[in-house]
């Protein structure tokens, strides 16, 4: 029998029913991803100027770095909880702590993106991660039927931290830098695989969609605020334009298509029906949740290069929308297809909108950012409405 989840001073750690009807995210898995927004935010607001002064380049590595910190202790919390949540005072205090560790990652962001000093950002991580093996201990403790996969999430999570905290003796101007974050990524995406070959984790699949779509209204909100925050700097250095209408306009079109395609078909079903998918889905996420954040980045960096008058630097502020807003369209399809049969979003329709979505960002230099920025948002649009057509004449196979 699943344990039932209580706000008690303790309840026992048992799976939870993972055909439990009506689950969906708790007021404490709320509180926990509004803490993630800081986090993401901080990450946006480093990587726009970038773009904005032809930097981009050069921080599209920390970037993926910094995000990959982020993404990969948010899921690991979201899928124990999916499983384990009790709500009782030990587990919010041990969520309570991996939160302190998330503000202690945000405040590093900056230094990791000024002279590569991921010293804080490496420590915030390290804090997530040492509330999470707490958690798996616990789990083995109280759960005896799935004691074994527990401790192998606890032992696996326990030494790779070991080894993050030793990394900080590399210099990061040192190759063995990149090398060695690359090397303890890929042991801790091995990790859950290793850690499930000896059973299965009892997460929710509606629970887990209901989780990551959360978290993609998270990321189209930084990319909301991103774009007031160069929306305000613009008006202040250049005053109200038509042409700052314009793209603040355009923006908010391309974030609307971004919103529809994402939730257009839920992924709860096709979960349910094929969890031997679930490691592609879940970790292919990260690309698509970086795509998002870097959508606002770019929107902020147009907005700001669209109230300029003279000219600037069109073509890099146009692939920087443009290049993430096309991944982010691919992702959706590419990740939800193998679960829902045939998607509302066919390989038909996310191609070419990739496609024209580059090719617009590209000719940025002859339409300025404002007509490329207008030309991404209306392709992204159009998109979105034959999806809908397409996906009203197809329904998806059971």
């Amino acid at each position: 029998m699943s344990a039932s989840p209580g706000s008690g001073i303790h309840v026992r750690m048992r799976a939870r029913d993972t055909a439990e009807p009506h689950r969906a995210s708790s007021p404490l898995e709320a509180l926990y991803d509004l803490v993630f927004v800081v986090a993401v935010g901080s990450l946006v607001a480093e990587l726009a100027p970038s773009i904005e002064h032809g930097h981009v380049l050069e921080k599209v590595v920390p970037f993926l770095l910094v995000f990959f910190a982020i993404w990969w202790a948010w899921i690991n919390f979201t899928w124990f909880a999916s499983a384990y949540d009790t709500d009782d005072v030990g587990y919010r205090l041990l969520a309570v702590l991996q939160m302190a560790g998330v503000l202690v990652l945000a405040a590093g962001v900056p230094a990791a993106f000024g002279n590569d000093d991921f010293t804080l950002v490496t420590i915030g991580y390290v804090v997530m991660r040492v509330g999470q093996i707490a958690l798996w201990l616990r789990a083995a403790a109280e759960h005896p039927q799935g004691r074994a996969t527990a401790l192998r999430y606890a032992l696996g999570v326990l030494m790779i931290q070991i080894l993050w905290c030793v990394r900080l003796l590399v210099p990061s101007d040192s190759w063995l830098f990149l090398a060695t974050f690359l090397a303890l990524a890929v042991l801790e995406v091995l990790g859950p695989i290793w850690a499930e070959r000896a059973g299965g984790l009892a997460w929710h699949p509606h629970h887990i969609a209901e989780r990551y779509a959360l978290f993609v209204i998270i990321l189209l909100g930084e990319s909301v605020l991103a774009a007031v925050n160069g929306l305000h700097a613009a008006l202040a250095a250049h005053g109200a334009s038509e042409a700052l209408v314009v793209v603040a306009v355009a923006g908010l079109v391309l974030l609307v298509a971004l919103w529809w395609v994402y939730f257009q078909q839920p992924a709860g079903a096709g979960l349910a029906r094929r969890r031997q998918r679930s490691f592609v889905w879940g970790y292919g996420h990260y690309a698509l949740f970086a795509a998002l954040a870097a959508v606002g980045a770019g929107l902020e960096a147009a907005v700001q290069a669209g109230a300029r008058a003279e000219p600037g630097r069109e073509l890099e502020v146009g692939l920087a929308l443009a290049i993430p807003a096309a991944a982010a369209f691919l992702l959706v399809w590419a990740l939800h297809a193998p679960l829902l049969g045939v998607p509302g979003y066919p390989a038909a329709v996310a191609l070419p909108t990739a496609v024209l979505v580059l090719v617009a960002g590209g000719s940025a230099p002859a339409l300025g950012v404002v007509g490329s920025t207008v030309a991404i948002a209306l392709i992204a649009a159009a998109s979105v409405a034959a999806a809908i057509v397409i996906g009203a004449r197809r329904p998806a196979r059971p």
